[in-house]
């Protein structure tokens, strides 16, 4: 098979996007608890979990893979390996969160699924920090705590049950609605930034 010329454009913006809009949604209500969690409003993050963090990361995910094996279209930079890992892992899983979300179904698992994404995390640490490329290896610094605390949450690890109708007290939600607003914001200046670089010639870190 012949070789395609290797591409510039390397499509991560729409990754970076949607995983920060998926968790600029859930992290606002996660943090201050507006809007109050119902049924209703479950199914609405549900289908965003599902479409945007989701869908938009595995298409990325499978869009690198695919020009890295089949096509050898980013060749030139061997880190974009971890990123379609990445990708992948963090779009399927944003698959099941936002299907979770949408049934109505026990969240507890979510605090295993937790622990292989902390190590996740960890690699992309490893691998873009050694590649001298801070703003992802901070990315997934942040990523890496977002499980971190993910595993809190699910567990309610230091909160209180709910009494009388009242909602329970989850110390490790509001961390993680923290981590999802910061994470999120960072992730949408790296979509400012890998376009721009790209699309107009600026040379913003990214």
């Amino acid at each position: 098979m012949e070789i395609l010329p290797a591409s510039m454009f390397v499509p991560v913006a729409l990754g970076f996007f949607g995983l920060a809009t998926g968790y600029l949604i859930y992290g606002p209500q996660e943090l201050f608890g507006y809007p109050p969690r119902d049924r209703q409003v479950d199914r609405s993050n549900g289908v965003w979990g599902i479409l945007m963090p989701g869908f938009c990361q595995f298409l990325v995910g499978l869009y690198l893979f695919v020009g890295l094996t089949w096509f050898e279209v980013f060749t030139t930079n061997k880190t974009l390996y971890m990123a379609a890992l990445a990708f992948s892992a963090y779009g399927i899983h944003w698959f099941a969160l936002g299907w979770i979300r949408l049934q109505g179904s026990d969240a507890r698992p979510n605090g295993y699924m937790s622990i292989p994404f902390v190590l996740l995390g960890i690699l992309g640490m490893i691998v873009f920090f050694k590649a001298g490329d801070w703003p992802l290896g901070l990315l997934f610094t942040g990523l890496m705590l977002v499980y971190v605390a993910e595993f809190f949450a699910s567990f309610n690890i230091g909160g209180k049950p709910a009494l009388d109708g009242r909602p329970a007290s989850n110390p490790g939600q509001k961390v993680l609605g923290l981590l999802h607003i910061v994470v999120g914001l960072w992730l949408v200046y790296l979509t400012f930034a890998a376009t721009l670089n790209l699309a107009s010639g600026s040379d913003l870190p990214a």
